[in-house]
């Protein structure tokens, strides 16, 4: 047992701690808002589960983020999602989700598939790290936690067609920086 370790064996304080942390990364990797509260409350569930003074858990944070991995994995192969939003712009033409929701949401579970969903998933990740704060967390907030531009303005007083546009400078962005790992695993 390490020093700091009865200090972080509270369920409350490991949830007041690890809570929005562990929610940023599953909803980058879930399709919607609920799955991710759902996943996100089965973490700390067996956490809660788990006598932390018989049996402590020493990596507190590699534990949480292992079981909402398996989590991820395990609602992936029970739920098939048939498909993933797809945002159209004021011309007609399709945004960035709507070109890889066949890599993400595949229905073959295979672990091929997997590996690719987590290599699309890793790449998007370095993609949005690239944008500058406020595009990222718009598109993020959008498409990966499924908030509209209505209530994103109503919240943050920013216009809807600021966060639009800003929304545009992602993608482009995105579309440029993924386009060769599309067309590689699309074989296009």
């Amino acid at each position: 047992m390490t020093a700091n370790l009865p200090e972080e064996q509270n369920v409350s304080d490991i949830f007041k701690k690890y809570r929005v942390q562990l929610k940023n990364y599953i909803a980058r990797r879930v399709l919607s808002k609920e799955d991710g509260e759902d996943i996100l409350q089965n973490v700390f569930y067996r956490l809660a589960r788990i006598d932390l003074v018989e049996k402590p858990i020493e990596q507190i944070s590699a534990w949480l983020y292992t079981v909402a991995n398996n989590q991820i994995i395990d609602r992936s192969r029970k739920r098939k999602e048939v498909e993933m939003k797809t945002v159209v712009s004021d011309n007609g033409e399709e945004l960035f989700l709507a070109e890889v929701t066949g890599l993400l949401l595949d229905e073959d579970s295979s672990p091929e598939t997997e590996y690719i969903r987590s290599l699309v998933w890793d790449e998007l990740e370095i993609a949005l790290s690239e944008l500058p704060e406020e595009q990222r967390r718009v598109f993020e907030l959008t498409e990966l936690e499924g908030f509209s531009f209505k209530e994103i303005a109503e919240v943050s007083g920013i216009t809807v067609n600021t966060l639009i546009s800003r929304k545009r400078y992602a993608v482009l962005h995105l579309r440029e920086r993924l386009n060769d790992l599309y067309h590689e695993l699309t074989g296009e």
